[in-house]
Parts: C-alpha cells; sequence; structure tokens
C-alpha cells in the first residue's frame, strides 16, 4: 500500500521552511441603518470580519513564535479609523479587530512577529457590488443615511484608490524592515483619517481638568 500523500499545505511548509507574512483579508461591507440589519446579518458580518481574522491571527502565532518571527498584514480600512453612515456593523468589525492587532503586536513583539494594519480608502475594487444590503425603511430616506444610499445607488460615491497600485504600497510595506503599525492608502484615506484624529485629539485636549479630576484623591 502506498502512504497517503501529504496535503498540499504541508508540502509547501517542508520546501519553504518557514512562513514569512500572512495576510489577512476576510471581510465583506454590511449596508444599512443600524436598525434595519438583521440578527442574522448583524452575526454573519461579525463571525466573518472579526472573528475569523482574530482566529486566523491566533492560528498562525504558534508557527512564528517557533520559527523566530513574521509578520501578519491585517487587512482593515479607513474605516477602522473613522465612520459613514449605513456602515455601522462593518465599522464595529474594523475599529474591533484594530484594537485586537493592536494588542496583540505588544504581546508577541518580542518574539520577532509584527504586525500591519492597512487601511484602504474606496478603492475600484468588487467590494461594493458584493455588499450585503438591509432591507431600506422609508424613515430613513432624508438622513444622512439616506443620503450615502443614494450616492452608492447613483454612483456620485467617489472611489478614488487603484487596486493595482495599493497593492503595490502593501507589498512595498511587507518588503521593508521596519513598517508602521498602520498604513493608510489613498487621497481619501489620508485625508479623512488626519481629520479624525485631529478632532478627536482637539475633543480630549479640551476635556482635561474633568479628567484629571475622576482620579482618587491622596495617592
Amino acid at each position: 500500500m502506498l502512504p497517503a500523500s501529504k496535503p498540499q499545505s504541508a508540502r509547501r511548509s517542508s520546501r519553504w521552511g518557514r512562513i514569512d507574512v500572512v495576510v489577512s483579508n476576510a471581510g465583506y461591507g454590511l449596508f444599512g441603518a443600524a436598525e434595519e440589519l438583521t440578527n442574522d446579518q448583524i452575526d454573519q458580518q461579525i463571525a466573518t470580519n472579526l472573528t475569523g481574522s482574530i482566529q486566523l491571527i491566533r492560528t498562525v502565532l504558534p508557527r512564528f513564535r517557533h520559527q523566530g518571527g513574521g509578520r501578519i498584514i491585517q487587512i482593515s480600512s479607513e474605516g477602522g479609523q473613522i465612520a459613514y453612515p449605513c456602515f455601522s456593523l462593518y465599522h464595529a468589525t474594523k475599529w474591533g479587530v484594530e484594537g485586537f492587532v493592536e494588542s496583540v503586536a505588544q504581546e508577541v513583539a518580542s518574539f520577532g512577529i509584527d504586525f500591519i494594519i492597512v487601511e484602504p480608502g474606496p478603492t475600484g475594487t468588487n467590494f461594493g457590488a458584493g455588499l450585503v444590503r438591509a432591507t431600506p425603511m422609508d424613515i430613513y430616506e432624508n438622513t444622512p443615511a439616506g443620503a450615502v444610499r443614494c450616492a452608492i445607488s447613483d454612483g456620485s460615491f467617489v472611489l478614488k484608490g487603484d487596486a493595482a497600485r495599493t497593492v503595490r504600497a502593501i507589498i512595498s510595506a511587507a518588503d521593508s524592515a521596519k513598517p508602521s503599525l498602520r498604513l493608510a492608502l489613498g487621497s481619501t484615506a489620508y485625508t479623512s483619517i488626519s481629520t479624525a484624529l485631529a478632532a478627536r485629539l482637539e475633543a480630549i485636549q479640551g476635556q482635561q481638568q474633568i479628567a484629571l479630576s475622576a482620579d482618587r484623591q491622596n495617592l
């Protein structure tokens, strides 16, 4: 009897000896105002975008530790730092996975494992064609949620990002010696994230006195 052949993944592992980079790119968009979404749609969005990414990372960490290092590229979005109406659950997963990665990156840095969180802006891909859409409620027609719905339907939601250029930028970052934890890609992402961070910094600085007043006294 001939011995059973090794799975293809095992043969690759034996041939190349190590894995240098893992790209975590599971995800899709769930589109609709929060109360328009069904429980099943919410559960599936979280399971795919957030739990799926978390479990992939957890799966590869032991291999990277044993081989003495590796790099994980987590595909997020500008939507991991900012938010649009009608994408609340998508944003919940992207903000969530960014927090997860930022924590894990600190846990495993001493093992030679690092991360790149990629944050593209709206890019010319098939992402829009794969949107799962909730059944719209008329009450949202004349709200910011309705405006975004119209912009996507009539094509006025501008996609400035170029897919090929985005991929080249990701590969360049993956090949670099010490990349930044976060990589914003596209002018829309750069502008929107910069604006959001500046606004949050201004807001927290304006709260200094009330923040310090919440400390325990006489420590």
